[in-house]
């Protein structure tokens, strides 16, 4: 049956690939419309590579990208987009519009926050910088340069062209374990967008075409009593005796969950001296499982886990629900326009330089691909990615498409120091330019072509089910803006 289900999938992917070469071929003008688009890109690479080189070098956190979000802000208001800062109770997350008529509403993701203890100069061998702890290790500072790029060339050619309609920029933070996103959707920004786009730099060309993990992640925290550890242990009551109870308990759930769940966890505070029995500890725990509802339970189950270590360990213990997202919803209609579009490009060789670079950094990895970015995988079919993040959610409510460009050496992992010296580098800009232009070209094809919009509608509505309601896995919290600076103890 999965066989059969692949094949049909292939096929259909296929066919709406056939639909939109029809589409695109039927007139010459769109053609010309489409290389008048890709010459407006030309003007944004310089502005491109200096916001990616700026915005890698500050390595801000989730929700703290204040400086990240105001370069592209100034960018997109500067190019005659109306901005709106701080939507959605997040100081560093915006909307960026501009509309021209009635007409579709396509949206475009921005991201720009680092990660904590990545710090990586922009060079093959590993070297932290000495003026930041952080770094890009998702390559985050390439996303938001480079849809900023697609949505500036074609707000120019909407004008020019005559389309009606508004391209939407959404600039989203925190993507890190934030889920900034999340908060976007419940708060309806997405209500009256058609489709969205987006993308991310890894080590190939390709497609999102498989629909990740939901995940949900908790800080758990204990309270007991603090005394010496020697001379009176008796009358301490120890928040690392609690949090360690309910570890070894929830090692002892994974023999009884649902097959493929993932429960990753780490000790975030365990005390600070070992005469001392500590008042406080915390664990911060993720549960992630293709299914949200799958998760959802796990993740219940693994509450009472906590009630139960505290109880045996004569402490306290109360949780806060920091993330949580849905998996992709893949949509293959969308698909099969992106695809043919990355198709038609002439994608760029590296250069002497950029190829001296990526085989330093191939040489430190354990198995390092073949060093080629004109290489396009095709949209293979659905197959498991553990891996989740919170694009998910706006799957669900908008038909959503997202492509990957190689910004990162073949056998690079995200989140390594390779990718982080990658996403600064001049063959990190390159992919975001690439990536620029499949946006642009995709979102002219939409725009042109309303009934491609219309069959990704239909394909979302089925997918989902008919009985499908948006209930965000991380209830109505607001958001979690110093999830990357608490430092919690005793003094509560």
């Amino acid at each position: 049956m999965r066989i059969k289900n692949e094949i049909v999938i292939g096929m259909l992917a296929l066919l709406c690939m056939l639909q939109v070469n029809t589409a695109m071929g039927a007139s010459p003008k769109e053609k010309r419309m489409k290389s008048r688009l890709l010459e407006l890109l030309k003007a944004q690479r310089q502005p491109l590579a200096d916001d990616a080189t700026a915005i890698w070098g500050l390595a801000e956190l989730g929700f703290l990208e204040h400086k990240s979000a105001t370069i592209l802000q100034k960018r997109l208001s500067d190019a005659g987009f109306t901005v709106q800062t701080g939507v959605a109770g997040m100081p560093t997350a915006f909307v960026a519009s501009y509309r021209n008529g009635e007409g579709p509403v396509i949206g475009l993701l921005a991201e720009y926050d680092a990660l904590g203890g990545l710090s990586q100069d922009s060079t093959c061998i590993r070297y932290s910088r000495a003026d930041n702890t952080n770094g890009h290790g998702c390559g985050h500072n390439l996303i938001g340069s480079g849809a900023v790029a697609a949505a500036v060339a074609l707000r120019q050619w909407m004008e020019e062209n005559g389309v009606h309609g508004e391209i939407r920029l959404y600039g989203c933070p925190a993507e890190e374990g934030g889920s900034g996103k999340v908060y976007m959707v419940r708060d309806g920004l997405f209500n009256d967008v058609d489709a969205v786009m987006h993308w991310h730099p890894t080590d190939y060309n390709g497609y999102y075409s498989s629909p990740h993990m939901a995940s949900v992640s908790t800080k758990f925290r204990f309270q007991g009593v603090s005394s010496h550890a020697a001379a009176a242990p008796d009358r301490g009551r120890s928040a690392l005796d609690g949090a360690m109870v309910m570890a070894t308990a929830v090692e002892y759930l994974r023999e009884h969950v649902p097959d493929k769940t993932r429960i990753h966890y780490i000790i975030s505070n365990g005390g600070r001296a070992s005469n001392v029995v500590p008042d406080f500890a915390e664990i911060d725990l993720t549960v992630r499982h293709a299914n949200p509802q799958v998760a959802r339970e796990v993740w219940r189950r693994i509450v009472e886990i906590s009630r139960g270590a505290a109880t045996a360990t004569e402490t306290t213990a109360e949780y806060e629900l920091t993330s949580g997202c849905y998996p992709l919803l893949v949509n293959r209609t969308l698909i099969g326009v992106a695809a043919t579009n990355f198709n038609s490009l002439s994608l760029p060789l590296w250069n002497k330089s950029q190829m001296e670079f990526a085989e330093g950094i191939a040489s430190t990895l354990e198995h390092p691909g073949v060093l080629d970015p004109t290489i396009v995988l095709p949209p293979y079919p659905a197959k498991e990615v553990n891996a989740s993040t919170d694009v998910g959610d706006i799957s669900w409510v908008v038909p959503t498409v997202g492509v990957f460009t190689m910004g990162w050496i073949p056998g690079t992992a995200a989140h390594s120091w390779q990718a982080v010296a990658a996403s600064g580098s001049s063959l990190g800009v390159q992919s975001a330019l690439v990536a620029s232009e499949i946006i642009a070209t995709t979102v002219c094809d939409l725009f042109l072509n309303p009934e491609l919009i219309a069959a990704a509608k239909q394909e979302m509505q089925q997918n989902r089910g008919t009985d499908f309601k948006y209930e965000p896995l991380l209830g109505d919290r607001k958001p979690a803006l110093d999830y990357q600076q608490k430092n919690y103890s005793s003094q509560k």
